[in-house]
C-alpha cells in the first residue's frame, strides 16, 4: 500500500490531504462498526473518473476515494451477475461456491443458495448485527432455501428476478416475503422508477438501525441494461455524446417487462445519466452517514459484480468502460472480471490511499468476519484483507481461480503477475492455453504461453485442482437465460 497523488479523481489533492490531516485528528468510539457495501451492476474499470473516465464525472463515488484507500487490482466472483453474488456472499471461488452460473427457476428467479451456506449476513448476525439487502437478489426465490430472509438479511426490498430486474419500470418488487404491485407502471406506463424505491429503502434501514450495528448490502441494478434514466438526468446529458445510435428494443406485446430491453432513442446520454444517478446515490448515503452522527463508525465499500455490459444499446468501447483492460462482460478476460473497490473507513483506512494488493470478491466474508470478530466458516477460499486497510504486513493469495460456464466455458488464474486465460474447455480440456504477464502488459495483448512452459504448467496443475464438481452446474451447462 502506497499514498501517492491521485489521477483523474477531478477531486483537488489538496482537499485529500485536509481531508486526511482532520480525519487524524478524531477519536473514535470502541464499538462494532457499521458496513455499508455497495455494489454497481456491470460497471466497468473505467466507468468512474477516479479511475480515469473522461467523460463524465462521478464527484460523489471520487469523494468515496479521496477519503479511503482504492484497490487498483481487485476481482469479481465471476462475469456475471448470479456466481459472483455468490461468492462474495459465501467466500469461495467459482470453482467451489454452489452457485456458478444464472440458472433460472420457474415461477421467478433464479437457481437457490443452499440452506447449508454460511454467508456474510449470518456470519455478521452472530456478533449482533442487524441485516438487510436491498437491490438485485438472483439467489434464490421467496420460500426457497435462497430466500434472502433464509440467508441471513433480516430485511430484503427489491427484485428477487435477475430477469425481471433488466427494467427499471416493474409491476412489483419484493419486501420481504410480500410482493409490492407498482400499479403506477400499469398498461405501460413509467410512474415508479425502481431504482429510486430501492434506493429510499436502503435510507430508510440506515434511519432504522443507527443505534445499533448494521450491514446494509446495496446490490443496485444501476447501470445495467436497459439504458433508462428519468428525464431531470437524461436532460444533463442529450445532446452532449452525439452521435446517437438508438437502439430498438421491446416496448410492449407479451414479454414487455418480462426480461427483454426497452428501447433508447439516445443510449450514450442514458448511461452517463445513470452513473449520474447511482453517484448521486452514494452521495445522499454518505451525507445520510454524517447527519445521523455515525460517519466515523462506518465502512462504505464499492464495487462492482462484472464487467461492463454491450447489451440494450450500452456502448462500452465509446465510453472506454473496461479502461486499459481487455474484455466486458462474460470474458474472463481482466475487463470482465477486475472491478473497481473503494473503501472507506473514517480513523482506520488512512485518506487518499491507493492499493495494488490482488483481491477477490471471496475475500470480502473473511475481511468482515476480522473486523467484527466472527468465526470464519471452515474451508473457505478467501482471506482477510483487513490488514492492507490498517497498513499493516497483508498475507498474499497463492492463486485466484474463476471459471465460466458460458460459451463453450472459460478458465482462468491470475498468480502474482501472471495471468492464465482457457477457452472451450467443455469441448475440449486440453485446448489453447493462454498467459500474460499482466506486470508488462495489462491489456492481455501478448501471449506468452509458448516461452514460460514452465508457468503454463503451474497454471494447468491450478486449473485442474480447483474446480470441485457440481452437479446443479456441471462444466457443460448452458445457460437459457436473457442476460442477467
Amino acid at each position: 500500500m502506497k499514498k501517492i497523488p491521485r489521477l483523474n479523481t477531478g477531486i483537488p489533492l489538496g482537499i485529500c490531504a485536509t481531508i486526511a490531516l482532520i480525519s487524524c485528528g478524531k477519536t473514535a468510539e470502541n464499538k462494532l462498526p457499521n458496513i455499508v457495501y455497495i455494489l454497481a451492476d456491470d460497471l466497468g474499470y473505467g466507468d468512474l473518473s477516479c479511475y480515469g473516465q473522461q467523460r463524465f464525472s462521478t464527484p460523489n463515488i471520487d469523494r468515496l476515494a479521496c477519503e479511503g484507500m482504492l484497490f487498483t487490482q481487485h476481482y469479481t466472483g465471476c462475469t456475471v451477475s448470479a456466481p459472483s453474488r455468490s461468492c462474495l456472499l459465501t467466500g469461495l471461488h467459482t470453482g467451489h461456491t454452489p452457485i456458478r452460473g444464472n440458472k433460472e427457476m420457474q415461477p421467478e428467479g433464479q437457481w437457490p443458495l443452499p440452506s447449508g451456506s454460511v454467508t456474510v449476513a449470518e456470519m455478521l448476525k452472530t456478533r449482533g448485527y442487524s441485516t438487510g439487502a436491498f437491490g438485485k437478489w438472483g439467489l434464490g426465490f421467496i420460500d426457497t432455501e435462497g430466500d434472502p430472509n433464509a440467508q441471513g438479511f433480516d430485511e430484503f426490498a427489491g427484485y428477487n428476478c435477475q430477469r425481471l430486474a433488466h427494467n427499471y419500470y416493474p409491476d412489483h418488487l419484493w419486501h420481504n416475503h410480500e410482493k409490492i404491485i407498482l400499479h403506477e407502471n400499469d398498461s405501460n406506463r413509467t410512474g415508479a422508477y425502481s431504482a429510486d424505491i430501492i434506493h429510499k429503502a436502503t435510507l430508510n434501514f440506515i434511519e432504522n438501525h443507527k443505534d445499533k450495528p448494521f450491514f446494509m448490502f446495496y446490490p443496485t441494478t444501476i447501470p445495467h441494461a436497459e439504458l433508462v434514466a428519468k428525464e431531470n438526468y437524461m436532460a444533463l446529458f442529450r445532446g452532449k455524446f452525439d452521435p446517437e445510435e438508438p437502439y430498438v428494443g421491446i416496448d410492449d406485446g407479451q414479454s414487455y417487462r418480462l426480461g427483454p430491453y426497452g428501447s433508447q432513442p439516445e443510449p450514450h446520454a442514458a448511461f452517463a445519466a445513470m452513473i449520474k444517478q447511482l453517484d448521486d446515490y452514494v452521495g445522499e448515503i454518505l451525507d445520510l452517514l454524517i447527519d445521523l452522527g455515525i460517519e466515523e463508525n462506518t465502512i462504505v465499500i464499492f464495487a462492482s459484480d462484472n464487467g461492463p455490459h454491450l447489451e440494450g444499446g450500452a456502448d462500452p468501447v465509446y465510453f472506454n468502460s473496461s479502461g486499459i483492460l481487455r474484455g466486458f462482460k462474460r470474458d474472463l478476460y481482466e475487463g470482465g472480471i477486475r472491478t473497481p473497490m473503494i473503501v472507506k473507513w473514517p480513523l482506520k483506512v488512512k485518506a487518499g490511499t491507493i492499493s495494488g494488493h490482488i483481491s477477490a470478491f471471496w475475500d470480502v466474508l473473511p475481511t468482515f468476519a476480522d473486523i467484527a470478530g466472527a468465526e470464519v466458516p471452515e474451508n473457505i477460499d478467501g482471506i482477510s484483507f483487513l490488514p492492507e486497510l490498517l497498513g499493516r504486513k497483508q498475507k498474499q493469495h497463492e492463486y485466484l481461480y474463476w471459471e465460466f460456464h458460458e460459451q463453450g466455458g472459460k478458465m482462468a488464474v491470475r498468480m502474482d503477475n501472471w495471468k492464465a486465460v482457457q477457452l472451450g474447455v467443455n469441448k475440449n480440456p486440453m485446448g489453447e492455453f493462454e498467459l500474460y504477464d499482466l506486470s508488462k502488459d495489462p491489456g492481455e495483448a501478448n501471449n506468452v504461453a509458448s516461452s514460460n512452459q514452465e508457468i503454463t504448467e503451474k497454471m494447468e496443475d491450478i486449473m485442474n485442482q480447483a474446480h470441485t464438481p457440481s452437479e446443479v452446474f456441471p462444466f457443460s451447462y448452458e445457460p437459457t437465460t436473457i442476460n442477467p
